[in-house]
């Protein structure tokens, strides 16, 4: 079983785990219509990935 050598004070301790913060998303200019997305994602928008279409969007119909 491992034992540690000597004690690990509180600040010590406490200090380690306050660096875990959220980062806001990195966000890219899509190719084609110039949205902001995440990149390496497929554009919500057009659909375009990596310059092609990758997923074909329905027209919503008007009634």
């Amino acid at each position: 079983m491992a034992v540690p050598k000597s004690k690990v004070s509180k600040q010590r301790g406490n200090t380690r785990f306050a660096q875990w913060k959220l980062t806001a998303p990195n966000l890219v200019e899509c190719s084609q219509c110039h949205e902001l997305i995440q990149s390496h994602v497929v554009c919500p928008n057009c659909g375009y990935y990596d310059g092609k279409q990758v997923v074909v969007k329905k027209e919503k119909k008007e009634d």
